[in-house]
């Protein structure tokens, strides 16, 4: 097992090198050709420490160093769908126009990571209204639902003032977060001081959350817990909570947890004439949720892909990826999320909380 491991890792990395290298080459190439670059020593040792910057970020703390790795992933991936076709575009035309192929290629990079970027750090508000057929004394119900703050070393203090801002300006009768609040480990969270923001999150109906993969991966989840339920987040991990006697909030722990209870284990014994609004944040699970009496499933994880055209893995593997989607008498919301994962970069999806208006009937 170990050996073959190994030697996975050894073709991930053999395959990577020569990627880098076709990058590189090409860079080079249109370079030499198009205005006349002579200093290949200093060009391949940039190369080089792009190409390693990834791996250097995973040791260091420093958050430039951190972006430039992520920047040049993302520089990586684009260029195995931009080169091939530029290279394919060269010999077409006969090895003329080799100037206007690069700096169109060129643009296209510059495209991504300024429009991307933008998508990342300029959250917007999606609004949905739903009914859910129960009659209970309270006739409407405002839930604004945030996921993956993946609060860290990139997504930090001003980004959450966004999130409070919003808060702000919509006035939610409630918050739900289904997961990933802390990106890995909760160091850069108290280094920073974000609790000083979070805890200006607030609601009349209080605010509510469950944990999702990223906040397990650190061995921080009981401290994550805690640390939310000092600034008013209430955690709940695999438990639920009756509101004002109207209506259940089910939070379900992340299927990280070993350990994580059955849907049915959570719903019995609750008084199915209520509202059972859960917190799930992985959307894996639609169906046993309507199977069990769930009228609305909240849920993150996906990103939306959060780089297209990685949109596309996430809507074969999901059910309902982003957005909304109604299963039976089962309402459910997958956002796409507030923070990011890895890259500050957005191509194909945004930044966003749902602000969803619940009726009762």
């Amino acid at each position: 097992m170990k050996i073959g491991f190994i030697l996975v890792v050894i073709v991930i990395l053999l395959l990577y090198a020569a990627l880098s290298f076709y990058i590189g080459y090409n860079g080079w190439v249109w370079l030499k050709r198009s205005f006349f670059f002579k200093k290949k020593k200093t060009y391949t040792f940039i190369i080089i420490l792009l190409s390693l910057s990834i791996f250097v970020s995973v040791f260091s703390t420093w958050v430039p160093l951190i972006l430039i790795g992520y920047y040049w992933l993302i520089l990586v991936g684009y260029s195995l769908i931009l080169l091939p076709l530029a290279n394919i575009l060269y010999f077409l035309i006969r090895k003329k126009g080799i100037r206007w192929i690069g700096s169109s290629v060129l643009s296209i990079y510059l495209f991504i990571f300024i429009f991307g970027t933008y998508n990342a750090w300029n959250p917007i508000v999606r609004n949905y209204s739903i009914a859910i057929d129960k009659n209970i004394e309270r006739e409407e119900l405002n839930i604004l639902l945030v996921s993956d703050f993946h609060l860290g070393s990139i997504v930090g203090k001003n980004h959450l003032q966004r999130f409070v801002d919003i808060v702000d300006e919509t006035k939610p009768d409630i918050i739900l977060i289904p997961g990933d609040l802390i990106n890995d480990n909760i160091e850069p969270f108290k280094k920073e001081n974000m609790a000083d923001i979070m805890k200006k999150i607030k609601a009349p109906l209080g605010v509510y959350a469950s944990l999702g993969n990223h906040d397990y991966y650190g061995n921080d989840d009981e401290e994550i817990v805690k640390t939310m339920e000092k600034l008013g987040i209430k955690v709940l991990t695999d438990e639920s909570i009756m509101i004002e006697d109207e209506f259940f909030i089910i939070g379900r722990n992340d299927p990280t947890d070993e350990n994580r209870k059955k849907m049915s284990t959570l719903v019995s014994g609750l008084d199915k004439t209520k509202p059972l609004m859960m917190l799930d944040h992985q959307p894996t699970e639609l169906g046993i949720a309507e199977d069990n009496g769930v009228d609305l499933i909240l849920s993150g994880h996906t990103h939306r892909g959060q780089v297209a055209p990685a949109n596309l893995i996430t809507n074969m593997l999901f059910e309902n990826d982003w957005g909304y989607l109604k299963k039976g008498k089962l309402h459910s919301f997958v956002s796409s999320g507030f923070g990011t994962w890895g890259p500050p970069l957005r191509i194909g999806s945004q930044a966003e909380v749902m602000m969803i208006h619940v009726t009762f009937e």
